[in-house]
């Protein structure tokens, strides 16, 4: 097991530079609990380093650790803590002692790193923490026992209330197929958006952008596939930061949950359309046939994208071709084999 190390809990690149081989040049850059790259924060001394973190994504991710309670100046080893009250404004407290609040500490830690991650294009984070939880953190009642309501912690609600569209993820739920395949390509998409848009703004460059994410975005979200569509071919006297800026919302937001198999078939279907005139009815019998069996579950995402892909790639269109539905992430994740 590879531990990532770092000098400093808040604020450190912690893998080497890699180029990804999706073809961008810049590094990704991903937060990350502490505890999860191997680095000895957790209340016990211990930590809960991530398997795939450290083994697979950091072939792929520049890591930045944040360990939100150490930069609070809590000790390691030291007490547990959880959040007690009111669900919607909880206190952060020591599970053996509730009257001790230290909340505002936390929060007098976590405000001067988060203008730190603006660089990043995703994050992961520490489940059931009460600072790092992404969801279903428990807040106590009085009595002892938890709300049936539960919230996420008071670090991961501070990033996203800094930075709405940054894709978040929380480590246990990256042992989904597809959540993991969702996070993947929201990080991708949304460094991708940053470095091709938002670096030379222009409505030729968010065109063209759309233009490469346009089956991407049927499979997710047609609705706004389409919204988006119409957004940008009515633009009016809006100035491009703000064009950019709706689009980049309702953009992250299409992406927001997994593709269903439904909307993948119809996708699927909709690139097969361009080779009616370059392959013979037969082979397009067959790739249709292909299709249907994954709508049926019967096989992975991966297996008509492959088949599909060999013949866009000989008979296929420059602008078919170039579509990120084919590439939206490194295809050495092997993502889509189990989606």
């Amino acid at each position: 097991m590879k531990l990532i190390k770092s000098v400093t809990v808040s604020s450190t690149n912690l893998t080497d530079p890699k180029q990804s081989d999706s073809g961008d040049s810049a590094l990704i850059h991903v937060g990350i609990s502490a505890c999860l790259a191997g680095i000895e924060v957790r209340y016990n001394g211990g930590h809960s380093q991530s398997k795939f973190c450290l083994n697979t994504l950091s072939e792929y991710f520049n890591f930045k650790t944040f360990c939100p309670e150490v930069a609070a100046g809590f000790s390691v080893p030291r007490p547990t803590m959880r959040l007690v009250g009111d669900p919607n404004n909880p206190r952060l407290t020591y599970s053996d002692n509730d009257t001790a609040d230290l909340t505002q500490q936390l929060n007098d830690a976590i405000h001067p790193q988060l203008a730190k991650f603006d660089h990043l294009d995703g994050y992961v984070l520490m489940k059931n923490s009460p600072s790092c939880g992404y969801e279903r953190v428990k807040v106590y009642q009085a009595n002892g026992h938890p709300h049936t309501t539960r919230r996420q912690g008071i670090f991961t609600e501070q990033l996203q209330k800094k930075y709405p569209l940054l894709p978040i993820e929380e480590d246990g739920r990256l042992n989904d197929p597809s959540l993991r395949e969702n996070f993947i390509l929201r990080v991708y998409a949304h460094h991708n958006f940053r470095h091709e848009v938002l670096a030379h703004l222009s409505l030729h460059n968010l065109i063209k952008f759309h233009s490469r994410y346009k089956y991407t975005l049927m499979a997710h979200h047609q609705v706004l596939y389409k919204a988006l569509g119409k957004m940008l071919a009515n633009t009016g006297d809006a100035s491009i930061e703000d064009v950019s800026n709706r689009y980049f919302k309702l953009f992250m937001q299409a992406l927001a949950k997994p593709a269903s198999v439904r909307n993948q078939t119809n996708t699927l279907l909709h690139i097969l359309g361009y080779l009616k005139k370059s392959v013979s009815s037969e082979s397009r019998k067959n790739m249709a046939s292909v299709i249907h069996k994954y709508s049926q579950h019967k096989m992975p995402l991966i297996t008509p994208l492959t088949l599909l892909s060999h013949y866009i790639e000989q008979h296929g269109s420059k602008y078919i071709r170039e579509q990120r539905y084919f590439n939206p992430y490194p295809e050495a994740l092997g993502l889509r084999n189990r989606v």
